[in-house]
C-alpha cells in the first residue's frame, strides 16, 4: 500500500493517516477480506513506538487500544454513553454482544529500536447494510429514549478516534496495562461468558480478562488460569467457543 511504503520515508515526528471513502481491497485477520461499503468509518494509521517501552514490550495491545479507541470515540461524547457499542477481543467492535460493526487489523515491522505500526480499522458509520451500523444504534436510542441525539459522520469519527487512541497510548506508555484495563472492561462483551477450549464437547471455562501482554485468560475448573493466544485460535462468540485452528 502507499501508506506502507511512505511511512519509512517521513521524519519520526511526522504522523501519517490515509483515510478512504470506499476501500475495494480490505483486508482481516487470517486473511479474510474486509468489505466496506460506502458510510464506513475506514482508515489508516501510521504510528512509531519505541521498542523499550511499556507498549513496545506489548505490541498485541496495540489492537485492543484502538477498539478501545473506536468505542469511546462515540461512549465518550455527552448524551452517547449509553449507545450499545463494545469491544470484542481481540480486534472487534460490536453492537452489544450480537453483531459486528467494525474491526481492526495490526501490522508491525521492528526497524533498530522502533516497532512502525500500520494500523487498519473499518466500522459501519452510516451504512445500515450488510450489518447495522453507529447510526442505527443512535437512531434506536432515540426511539427508545426519547432523546434527539444527532446522526455522527465518518470523519468525525475517525478524528475523535484518533485523538483517543493518542491519549491512551500516552496513558499506556505511563501506567502499563492497568491504566487503559479498567476502561476496556467497562466496555468488553466478555463479562461473565463461558467459552469452551478445543471444541463442542470440550470442558467449559470462564473469561477472566486478558493478561499484561493483551492474550485473553480463562479459568477451567481444576486447572486455574491459563493464557490463549489470538493467533492460533478463533473465537467466535456465536457458538461461545476458542477452538484452534
Amino acid at each position: 500500500s502507499l501508506i506502507g511504503r511512505l511511512m519509512f520515508d517521513l521524519p519520526e515526528e511526522m504522523g501519517l493517516i490515509a483515510v478512504a471513502v470506499r476501500q475495494t481491497q480490505g483486508k482481516g485477520r487470517g486473511g479474510n477480506v474486509w468489505l466496506s461499503p460506502m458510510g464506513c468509518a475506514l482508515s489508516t494509521l501510521h504510528i512509531s513506538i519505541p521498542l523499550h517501552s511499556n507498549l513496545g514490550q506489548r505490541i498485541p495491545f496495540i489492537q485492543h487500544l484502538v477498539s478501545l479507541a473506536v468505542v469511546e470515540a462515540v461512549r465518550s461524547l455527552p448524551g452517547y454513553e449509553d449507545i450499545e457499542l463494545r469491544v470484542k477481543w481481540p480486534n472487534d467492535i460490536y453492537y452489544s454482544d450480537l453483531m459486528k460493526i467494525g474491526g481492526v487489523l495490526v501490522n508491525s515491522t521492528l526497524i533498530e529500536a522502533t516497532f512502525h505500526i500500520l494500523i487498519g480499522f473499518g466500522f459501519n458509520v452510516s451504512n445500515s447494510n450488510p450489518t447495522i451500523c453507529i447510526n442505527d444504534l443512535i437512531a434506536k436510542f432515540n426511539r427508545e429514549e426519547g432523546t434527539e441525539l444527532e446522526a455522527l459522520s465518518a470523519d468525525c469519527l475517525i478524528a475523535r478516534t484518533v485523538t483517543v487512541l493518542e491519549r491512551l497510548i500516552e496513558t499506556f506508555q505511563e501506567k502499563g496495562p492497568n491504566g487503559v484495563l479498567p476502561q476496556y472492561y467497562k466496555y468488553w462483551v466478555h463479562s461473565g461468558k463461558q467459552v469452551r477450549l478445543g471444541g463442542p464437547r470440550a470442558p467449559l471455562a470462564w473469561i477472566v480478562g486478558i493478561d499484561d501482554f493483551g492474550f485473553l485468560q480463562v479459568h477451567q475448573e481444576g486447572r486455574g488460569v491459563e493464557s490463549v493466544h489470538p493467533d492460533g485460535n478463533s473465537f467466535d462468540m456465536l457458538r461461545n467457543l476458542i477452538v484452534p485452528k
